[in-house]
């Protein structure tokens, strides 16, 4: 191994893409942000922004650019990343890659598997990733051998952000169907989803299906998907005690326990890393899902930190197994 070797690790999500080059004793020598990277939703963007963020990494840190053909491994976890399967949507990461000038094979792995390793060093246990969507996975050996959900809004993500929006609008229509009070949660979800009624037609029940209808169409013209963001009203609606908003919180967090209860058995003791905004700490969710976890499960339920920290200490692994130490995880997810 050259004294100079380097490594890159990747979080290639919906929204950003990250990249960081680190020296073979962990120190962070380069980093590139660019949009979403994401190769499922949009493959051409998400490979330009590829490799636009791994060009940025590779100007240094004010010491001077950096030598590609230094890069010795590299681990890029990718939400979406079954994509890169197909050939068309490979041939275009690839081409990002080798344009950059990086002549070592890039390791995709999935985002389940960055998500564990950026919460903790341990090789075995499980992670559950609970953002606009939800999935689980059993790793051994840094490496994911069994998944539980992850089946996208159509089919599962049960207790995701998708699912919190979407019952919370699913509650709102059954109420404005039996012309019952809409309560504190209804006039968030009618606020959010139409943001020009005049709240006080929302009161009154001969406007009950007008707004019904005009909900029903606004949510079916835009991407599902959206329904996400109504995620962030249940929880702002839960604090402030709507019963709807408390149940839907409650019955998210017993949904994600069972995904979690999948794929991890309760003779299992290794660590259970929980990621996504949806699972975090300061989540309504997150906190009972927390509970529930200890209640049911033995070992340290941890918060997944730095996700493309975790896919550089993935890479320094990849490099020399004996680089990938505790102090260099923590160097570089901290």
């Amino acid at each position: 191994m050259p004294a100079n070797a380097l490594v890159l690790g990747g979080d290639l999500g919906g929204t950003s893409t990250r990249i960081v080059i680190a020296d073979h004793d962990g120190k962070v020598v380069g980093r590139g942000a660019a949009a979403g990277g994401n190769p499922t939703s949009h493959p051409a963007s998400a490979a330009a922004n590829f490799g636009q963020a791994i060009h940025q990494a590779l100007a240094g840190l004010g010491d001077g650019p950096l030598d590609p053909t230094m890069v010795k491994a590299a681990v890029i976890g990718a939400a979406g990343g079954s994509a890169l399967s197909k050939p068309e949507v490979r041939a275009q990461f690839d081409a990002a890659w080798t344009g950059a000038g990086l002549v070592c094979a890039p390791d995709f792995i999935g985002d389940l598997e960055v998500a564990f390793a950026s919460g903790t060093p341990a090789s075995d246990g499980v992670v559950l990733i609970a953002g606009t969507g939800a999935a689980a996975g059993l790793v051994r050996d840094h490496r994911l051998i069994r998944t539980a959900d992850g089946h996208g809004w159509l089919l599962g993500d049960d207790g995701s952000g998708f699912w919190l929006g979407r019952e919370a609008l699913r509650s709102l229509l059954r109420a404005l169907d039996l012309g019952e009070p809409i309560g504190a949660l209804g006039e968030a979800v009618v606020a959010a989803v139409l943001p020009d009624r005049d709240p006080d037609a929302v009161a009154q029940r001969e406007g009950y299906d007008v707004l019904r209808d005009d909900l029903i169409r606004t949510v079916n013209s835009r991407p599902p998907v959206l329904l996400a963001e109504l995620a962030r009203t249940v929880v702002s609606s839960y604090e402030q005690d709507d019963p709807t908003a408390r149940a839907l919180v409650k019955r998210a967090a017993d949904l994600l326990t069972e995904t979690v209860r999948r794929v991890r058995t309760t003779s299992d003791n290794g660590p259970l890393v929980l990621a996504g905004s949806v699972a975090g700490d300061s989540s309504p969710v997150g906190r009972l899902l927390r509970q529930n976890l200890r209640d049911h499960f033995p070992g340290d339920v941890l918060t997944a930190r730095d996700g493309v920290g975790g896919a550089t200490w993935l890479a320094l692994g990849a490099l020399d197994p004996a680089l990938a130490t505790r102090a260099n995880h923590t160097r570089l997810v901290s």
